[in-house]
């Protein structure tokens, strides 16, 4: 087991941890949350043994294997599956061990060192190394990619893919789903729930966590707190012991009695069919854990559009994709994703746009916001129509070298040029005001983009969006940066705002809270989707499913 008695942690002057105990037992699966700095990764760097205890006692049994991801970006001209395949330490030891008794030229010694890698699977190392390319995301002709050749999102897959390739007792996770898609992250979830050993996991992914774990370990005020049960049940404990502590404070109560308001409002509104339950559950389930909710340090909100056209926009027999790249061959016809497109979206819609990995969600929210030209057929705008668009790749937008005040400076004046007006006034003073709404206060406002985290330019993102006072926003994975505390503050201020609402989201937790209905992008079309989320979670899992069945059929047809 590992035992953690009186143990204090500090990173340079800041303790993080302060005489605190906890102990893990063999075979637990446990979720580690806390605001953001209380010292998750430190406390990964004590367990991982890169960071030592500054104080106490610190054990685990150390002919434990460990298993965790690597944070650097691989840059090898390995194919994809030999790359993963090397994450497994004890088929590797044993390969070397063959290596070295065959230059020994000692039969006892080969012996021994052949049935070792025997039991270590060196003969279906290939196969369940690509079981796990497959099951991230990635395409069977991908398999013998070299893995420079992919993007770094896809790299940190293979990363993921090789740690998960380590016998291990001890897996340590770090946010890994932020760049999965929701079919891969379904596809985690049901590997990790088959994990036989010890899982330590860092996450914002509420239902993730709820899927996975069965302890929580909460840092909070330099002290570690154990909670039996997965996030939610951490979420119901935490929101009686903080209700009893601050009944009697007039400000908590004031903040709950605005969450009731829009939970009573919002539960009201929705429809009873079957997308819409979800959203009912979830808000019911706000209702019951508002006093943790208002607790969080951090909320926004939508400010009400200045109009609300109706519709928003309508699509007639569009066809959506990409154009040939600058050093296509002439003639080159462009990349059509998804065709015959006929829909409309109506003033106040909140719609979930689903599908696998590769199907078009990207390409369709894309054309919505003007950033991609449809191939053909006619998108027509509703008059006023204002976009708010939150990009996948948004943050890698924003300039490294400017200051957040920099950046809302430069949107002011490019909202002023044409015709608009933000939330605020564009003084310098307002401006600083606004951003300091979304906590960036002091010196923060003049500090480069580049220095901060990605929860920082995610915020930023955010406010840049809210100051432009948007009637339809479009949502391409927001919550990838963005902690537990701000994906909540997301969630209640989508659920309040009044306009349209289109989000692309592997979050399940937040679809289920805005949207109540979905559309469905696959094989080349889309329709609404008259399911659940779980309807589409088993969807995604079978489409896996197939999709490696149809690969592994001819390899074994080539094999005999």
């Amino acid at each position: 087991m590992i035992i953690l008695k009186n143990v204090t942690l500090r990173r340079g002057t800041k303790v993080l941890l302060d005489n605190t105990s906890v102990t893990l037992n063999p075979g637990e699966k446990v979720g580690l949350v806390g605001r953001n700095g209380a010292g998750k990764s430190t406390l990964f760097g004590l367990l991982n043994g890169t960071l030592h205890e500054d104080g106490g006692d610190f054990s685990f049994p150390r002919q434990w294997r460990m298993g965790q991801v690597a944070q650097d970006m691989p840059e090898t001209t390995q194919s994809a599956t030999d790359f993963v395949i090397e994450g497994d330490t004890t088929l590797l030891a044993a390969q070397a061990e063959v290596n070295a008794a065959e230059a020994s030229d000692d039969g006892m010694r080969m012996a021994h060192a052949y049935m070792e890698l025997h039991d270590a699977g060196a003969h279906d190392a290939e196969a369940r190394a690509q079981a796990l390319i497959l099951g991230l995301g990635f395409k069977p002709s991908e398999l013998a990619k070299p893995v420079n050749s992919f993007s770094g999102g896809w790299r940190m897959r293979l990363q993921l893919a090789r740690a998960l390739m380590c016998p291990s007792e001890l897996l340590l996770l770090d946010e890994p789903t932020n760049h999965l898609d929701l079919d891969a992250l379904v596809w985690l979830e049901a590997w990790l729930k088959r994990y036989t050993g010890t899982l330590i996991m860092i996450s914002h992914d509420r239902e993730f966590l709820d899927a996975v774990t069965q302890v929580t370990l909460h840092i909070d005020k330099t002290k570690l707190l154990r909670y039996g049960g997965n996030y939610s049940a951490f979420e119901d404990m935490r929101a009686e012991q903080i209700a009893l502590q601050q009944s009697a404070q007039a400000k908590q109560q004031e903040k709950i009695a605005h969450l009731q308001k829009f939970i009573d409002r919002f539960k009201a509104k929705a429809s009873k069919a079957k997308q819409a339950q979800s959203r009912v559950k979830a808000l019911e389930r706000m209702e019951k854990i508002a006093p943790f909710l208002a607790d969080a340090e951090f909320n926004f909100e939508f400010k009400e559009p200045a109009n609300l056209p109706n519709p928003m926009l309508s699509m007639m027999d569009a066809s959506i994709g990409y154009p040939p790249l600058p050093e296509s061959p002439a003639g080159t016809p462009p990349t059509v994703i998804v065709r015959n497109i006929n829909r409309t979206v109506h003033a106040g819609q909140r719609i979930g746009i689903l599908g696998a990995n590769g199907q078009g969600k990207s390409t369709l929210v894309k054309t919505i916001a003007r950033t991609l030209e449809s191939l053909k057929g006619e998108i027509t705008e509703g008059k006023g129509l204002n976009i708010g668009y939150f990009a996948q790749q948004e943050l890698d937008v924003l300039r490294p070298q400017d200051s957040p005040l920099e950046h809302m400076t430069r949107l002011a004046k490019e909202t002023i040029a044409a015709g608009r007006s933000g939330w605020v006034a564009a003084r310098e003073q307002d401006l600083r005001n606004f951003l300091g709404t979304f906590n960036f206060s002091n010196d923060m406002v003049k500090q480069a983009v580049g220095t901060m985290s990605g929860g920082e330019k995610a915020r930023l993102v955010l406010c840049m969006i809210v100051w432009q006072r948007p009637n339809l926003l479009l949502l391409d994975e927001p919550t990838n940066h963005l902690d537990l505390a701000t994906r909540e503050a997301l969630s209640v201020a989508l659920n309040e705002f009044e306009g349209t609402v289109m989000l692309v989201s592997h979050d399940r937790a937040l679809l289920r809270s805005v949207c109540d209905e979905f559309w469905l992008v696959s094989r080349g079309g889309i329709k609404p989707f008259d399911g659940d989320l779980d309807d589409n979670q088993r969807n995604l899992l079978d489409e896996a499913k197939r999709s490696r069945e149809g690969y592994a059929a001819p390899q074994q047809k080539l094999a005999a």
